[in-house]
């Protein structure tokens, strides 16, 4: 496995790479030994995150990306917590193989056998919601957000006439997405 560091705003030392090293290994029983991860390590990147850093694990492998990000303030407790997130992905990635090989395979080989296919949870609509649009500014929105509870509030804007969503980011502000028909 051969790693590659990407730093941004943070100069990792020779222990943390040494000990991400060690920790990112064990994931080389998934992969070859010319399997490429990128590990991006970042100090904060707005003024209110400052003292928080960030870890990405990436790794790129015949077309499929997986990625680990993880944001707290001690970059020894993120290899901690991503590499678990990474691995979950990695197992989840080779059952889908596995899955569709065992399907191939009962098609070309054993056409009149029955085959027991795993069951797999397929995700579904579990809950559908209908309300009227009342047009809004995008401070009230954001006083409606706070006091429904939810991450995101959907709004008709009133300045542009368009539907917009508003959503608390991961730094505790705020976005907005606009719409354009």
């Amino acid at each position: 496995m051969k790693i590659e560091y990407l730093c941004k705003n943070y100069d990792a030392s020779d222990k943390l790479k040494t000990v991400i090293d060690k920790k990112v290994q064990k994931l080389d029983k998934f992969f070859d030994d010319d399997t490429r991860i990128k590990i991006a390590l970042k100090k904060g990147n707005t003024r209110n995150t400052d003292d928080l850093f960030t870890l990405e694990l990436t790794i790129i492998l015949d077309g499929v990306v997986m990625r680990a990000e993880v944001t707290s303030d001690n970059m020894y407790s993120n290899i901690d917590l991503a590499i678990p997130k990474l691995e979950k992905q990695i197992i989840r990635h080779h059952k889908k193989i596995e899955s569709k090989s065992k399907k191939f395979r009962a098609k070309n080989f054993a056409p009149e056998a029955d085959v027991v296919e795993e069951v797999q949870e397929e995700k579904a609509l579990v809950r559908s919601k209908c309300y009227t649009l009342i047009p809004m500014s995008v401070d009230d929105a954001i006083e409606e957000l706070e006091l429904v509870g939810h991450n995101f509030y959907v709004f008709l804007n009133k300045a542009t006439s368009s539907i917009n969503v508003l959503y608390v980011r991961n730094d505790g502000n705020y976005g907005l997405i606009e719409t354009v028909v």
